[in-house]
């Protein structure tokens, strides 16, 4: 279990479950539903810690898409998409928008982090600065204590 990457796979279920959902829809009720399947590639690759694996689990999130394309649930193929080789072309075009839309999320995530870190840091500046030090210093002894304490029980 230590060499598998730390992979959030509740973002990628229902990131998929998401865009399959619109897919769906959008066969059934409205054609205007189908771009809101993105709406889970996004999810899927905003769940991500990194920005490879939201590329990658991006494009494992749009594989229900590429089924129910192949199924007859978005249409059917006309012109060059009929032939084989059309099909494997429109199949990897899927899955490329998959991954570029998980990498976006994934972009979006980190984005996000940092600029939550840099708003702690403006909030550190200012009236209650020296405040904030000596609760994380009491926070910190607190969890020193409470660390030593098992130290000491399971060197026995």
């Amino acid at each position: 279990m230590n060499g598998l990457p730390d992979i959030n796979f509740k973002a990628v279920v229902f990131g998929a479950a998401i865009a399959a959902g619109f897919t769906l829809f959008g066969w059934q009720y409205w054609d205007w539903f189908y771009p809101f399947s993105a709406i889970g590639l996004l999810y899927a690759g905003y769940g991500q810690k990194n920005l490879t694996l939201g590329t990658i689990l991006g494009a494992l999130a749009s594989t229900p898409i590429v089924i129910l394309f192949l199924e007859g649930y978005m249409g059917q193929p006309s012109g060059y998409f009929i032939t084989e080789n059309g099909i494997l072309v429109l199949t990897a075009l899927i899955l490329i928008v998959g991954a570029l839309i998980g990498f976006v999320g994934a972009w979006t995530r980190k984005s996000r982090e940092k600029a939550k870190a840099e708003f702690e840091k403006k909030q550190n500046i200012g009236k209650n600065k020296n405040k904030n030090k000596k609760n994380k210093k009491a926070n910190v002894k607190k969890a020193n204590e409470k660390t030593s304490y098992v130290d000491k029980i399971f060197k026995k």
